[in-house]
């Protein structure tokens, strides 16, 4: 398990303090941060999902979920300095764990890990006095991803996986009786379109796979990247975040991504 600091009960504010040490000063540099802490986030959330389950223990004390620029996540004990040096997140997500759905309970954690990352990227913005033009231009980096809450709950490739089943279906369809397939490139005729007629094939082509997003790591499709499809929950995955090749997925009738794989039996 690749999570930074894993269960983290043995040292107090160890997330916080660490995070402390990093300021960055310009747009790029606390949108680089954002996303380095996003992705340790949604690794939590996704890939990681049985380990952060299991950290999140009722019995122990107020717990909170921490990402850090490193791509490393960490469950543990808020910062015992009042106020903190940065935005603390959500305090006792290990409380609702039992009383709620798993997905329920994980969508929960990732609409207030969403709300902390914005927290923590204004306030790097205020700290460094950010102006108008430079917070706008930060929100709009910033508003181009995918929120953690709709990759968790998969609400943002409902249109998306329409969209991709249509356009991956038509003339290429895979042997496999499996949803094991890469996405690939719409083929066009060899004639050299006009430079009008070209454009129209960029926006097309924009349309049908601008909004397919990774599960795991919330990227946006790319056609020279392999792609592979849960047969679980019908989500897409970049191979390289699933630990999966073409050659490999060929000899998979039934594909299960991580999280399905992870899965707990509820009683």
């Amino acid at each position: 398990m690749e999570s930074g600091g894993g269960g983290g009960t043995g040292g107090v504010g160890v997330g916080a303090a660490a995070a402390a040490h990093y300021n960055p000063r310009t747009v790029e540099e606390v949108f680089r941060d954002f996303k380095g802490r996003r992705a340790a986030l949604i690794k939590a959330l996704t890939t990681d999902v049985e380990d952060f389950y299991q950290q999140c223990d009722p019995e122990k004390e107020n717990l909170c979920l921490y990402g850090f620029p490193s791509e490393q996540w960490e469950v543990n004990l808020p910062a015992e300095e009042v106020p903190p040096e940065l935005p603390e997140p959500a305090l006792g997500i290990n409380f609702a764990r039992d009383g709620m759905q798993d997905k329920d309970w994980l969508s929960l954690v990732a609409v207030h890990s969403d709300a902390w990352l914005i927290a923590v990227a204004f306030y790097f913005g205020s700290r460094f006095g950010f102006d108008r033009a430079d917070r706008k231009r930060l929100f709009n980096m910033i508003n181009e991803l995918p929120t953690i809450f709709e990759i968790v709950s998969g609400t943002a490739k409902k249109q998306s996986k329409e969209k991709s089943s249509v356009s991956n279906h038509s003339g290429n369809k895979s042997k496999s009786n499996s949803k094991v397939r890469a996405l690939e490139a719409p083929k066009y005729p060899k004639a050299t379109p006009t430079k009008e007629e070209d454009e129209v094939v960029d926006e097309e082509d924009e349309d049908e796979h601008g909004e397919t997003l990774c599960g795991a790591c919330g990227e946006n499709y790319a056609s020279d990247e392999f792609w592979i499809c849960c047969d679980i929950c019908e989500k897409w995955f970049h191979g390289k975040c699933v630990k999966i090749t073409p050659a490999r997925a060929e000899h998979i009738k039934q594909y299960k991504c991580p999280s399905c794989s992870n899965k707990r039996a509820r009683p």
